[in-house]
């Protein structure tokens, strides 16, 4: 009698076992596969096709950008009034200050002519779809490139200021200094060798639909790094608008 309960009870174990490694094995070949993390679905769609412009723009590819350079609403601590353009040419970021302690920001690629400014100056003149010419100084560093277009280039999707371009004046006088957008989406985050302050395509139509022309622009070239304290600049300046083209 104690033989057939060992018996009934080793059977019942090895059944146990049987039904166990069962249920592991169905979890192991049920189990969904890993997948590759890639570009936030809400970084996707911001910077999607734009097939409304005048030159349909297609999507960018972010997938090897830094998050950081993405548009974003930050907390950014100014003196400046809402309305305010701050460009960080030293950490790649624009910022526009919204008031109350917040920000929007943009990640900004920056080229030599985006490093001779410095100081307050205003939005004097809007263009959608702009021609761009390049200045002599460009056509001197780089005649390869910029001599063939010393009469203007028609806007397009290869034209280097992009879908918007926003003109910044001092005292009444054209600073040669832009904010636009690039046929180089690439350089975003960086320092290049033309150019002034380039916003992706969309980041410079998303701008360019919230400033007005006479907006003050402050462009900062020596600044700490971006987690320290912002230092205030304050400037005084004075501007004639221009109307917008």
């Amino acid at each position: 009698m104690c033989v057939s309960r060992v018996r009934a009870s080793v059977a019942l174990r090895s059944l146990a076992l049987l039904a166990l490694a069962a249920t592991l094995a169905s979890c192991a070949t049920t189990a969904a596969p890993v997948k590759k993390k890639g570009p936030d679905p809400v970084h996707v769609a911001m910077y999607g096709p734009r097939p409304d412009e005048r030159f349909p723009m297609p999507a960018i590819d972010i997938s090897g950008v830094n998050p950081k350079y993405f548009r974003q609403q930050v907390a950014y601590q100014t003196m400046e009034p809402a309305g305010t353009i701050v460009i960080d040419t030293q950490n790649r970021f624009l910022y526009l200050v919204q008031g109350e302690g917040m920000a929007m920001r943009y990640g900004i690629g920056v080229g030599k002519s985006g490093l001779e400014f410095e100081g307050v100056a205003r939005i004097g003149r809007k263009a959608e779809w702009p021609r761009w010419t390049p200045t002599p100084s460009m056509i001197k560093r780089e005649p390869e490139r910029n001599l063939k277009w010393a009469n203007g280039m028609e806007p397009g999707l290869t034209n280097p200021l992009g879908p918007r371009a926003l003109y910044l004046y001092k005292d009444g006088q054209d600073t040669l200094f832009r904010i636009h957008g690039t046929s180089e989406p690439w350089s975003i985050g960086k320092a290049v060798s033309s150019g002034c302050i380039r916003l992706f395509n969309q980041d410079i139509i998303d701008l360019y639909g919230r400033v007005p022309s006479g907006s003050r622009v402050v462009v900062l070239q020596h600044q700490a790094p971006a987690e320290e304290a912002m230092p205030v600049a304050a400037a005084s300046d004075g501007f004639v608008p221009r109307a917008d083209i």
